[in-house]
Order: C-alpha cells, then structure tokens, then sequence
C-alpha cells in the first residue's frame, strides 16, 4: 500500500541512487501505453514558487514525445536488488519493446497524473509538467559537450511540478 508522504521521507534514499544505478521515470502517450525508462539526471528543489523535480530527457528518447504528449511523468525510486531492470530500462526502448512485461514490473494508475507508478519500487513522485528549456550548446563548456553531448541530442529539461510524493506503507 502507498502513502502520501513528506519530502524529507524519501529525499535520502532518492537521493542514494543518483546518479547510479538511477532512478525509473514512467510516462504514458496519448496512445494509453505506459513506459519507463532509467535516468541517472535529477534535481529537486523550488522553481517558480512551486516544489519541483526536473528530469533531462534527450529529444531521442521515446519518453520525450510521450511527456509532449501528455504533459506528466512519474519518478520511482527503485528498491535494492532492482540493477538489472534499472539498466535495462536504460538500454531498450520503449518503441521496441514492453519494458513492464519484459521484467514483470507491477505498475499502477497514478494518484494524481495519468502516468503510472511502479509498485515494485519504494517511492514515486507523481510531477505535472510547469516548464521545460532545451539544453544549448553555446550554453555549455566544451569539456562538458564531448564528455556529454558528442553526438548531439541536447536534453530537454523537464520541471515538474510535485503534486505528490508516496512511499511504501
């Protein structure tokens, strides 16, 4: 059973995953087909007076149109013993393949955005897009270009709104 709970509940051990093995983002198109996909990039603070967590996403990444699409996503924080499904949601792509078949990962409907939560996973914050801002490369020092960013595919950075945070009863 999920409960709402505080920020400071699940900061740490959101926090103990980042930026490896990651953390587990869910969207859903506008098709009504769920995906995750694995993020190691996350921020989580205030911006424009609302409690936020920004994710980058590449344009690439079928998470992308599916958060163009519907303007939500989820944040899951997975438990230990979850690497394997971490890194493969980080390999394959949702266009391709049901990555919640694939590794048998509950999900249910979320509480206040349509993306789903994964039930396997300890925390999840449910967040409504606020903003977004591309990543530019004139932005950016050259170190960070080629460590980053040598085939291109600049981020788009995702502020979301959080409208809730649940953690495992």
């Amino acid at each position: 059973m999920k409960v709402e709970c505080n920020l400071e509940d699940v900061f740490g051990v959101m926090m103990s995953k980042l930026p490896r093995p990651g953390l587990l983002v869910t969207s859903i198109g506008l098709d009504g087909r769920p995906n995750v996909m694995t993020i190691g990039w996350g921020l989580v603070g205030t911006m424009w007076g609302e409690r936020a967590f920004m994710i980058a996403i590449r344009p690439s990444r079928h998470t992308h149109k599916l958060i163009e699409e519907i303007s939500d996503f989820t944040v899951n924080v997975p438990t230990n013993g979850m690497e394997e499904t971490i890194a493969y949601c980080g390999k394959v792509s949702g266009r391709d393949y049901d990555k919640f078949k694939e590794r048998k990962l509950a999900i249910s409907d979320g509480k206040r955005v349509k993306s789903p939560i994964i039930e396997d996973c300890i925390a999840h914050f449910e967040c409504k897009v606020l903003g977004k801002s591309r990543v530019l490369p004139e932005m950016l020092s050259d170190d960070m270009q080629k460590a980053f960013y040598s085939a291109g595919n600049f981020n788009t950075l995702y502020f979301g709104k959080l409208l809730s945070i649940l953690k495992n009863k």
